[in-house]
């Protein structure tokens, strides 16, 4: 059985990598961040709407968004939210039908 013997500058290094690859990864995670955005046309089609919907959309607050320079741009994970919440369960409201 071999024995290792870690020392204090060892694990300093150890400790000045591990901050390395930390800081690494979150930069990269910001620079990753940035694609999350999505213009006007990508998310048209992604939702199969017409441009006058979108603009209802963004006009009643339903869909958030921010202009850079005269484009919109809209959060990814925002939409994929606000899809996700007013989501209706068919099954409840049949279920809900029935009962009227």
């Amino acid at each position: 059985m071999s024995v290792n013997i870690v020392t204090t500058e060892d694990l300093k290094r150890f400790r000045e990598t591990l901050l390395s690859d930390i800081r690494e990864l979150l930069e990269k995670k910001g620079k990753l961040s940035l694609d999350k955005w999505i213009r006007s046309s990508e998310l048209m089609e992604k939702l199969d709407i017409s441009p006058g919907t979108l603009q209802n959309l963004r006009t009643n607050g339903t869909i958030p968004y921010s202009k850079l320079e005269g484009i919109l741009y809209y959060d990814q994970e925002q939409i994929d939210a606000i899809i996700k919440e007013r989501s209706i369960n068919l099954k409840n409201n049949d279920h809900e039908d029935s009962h009227v």
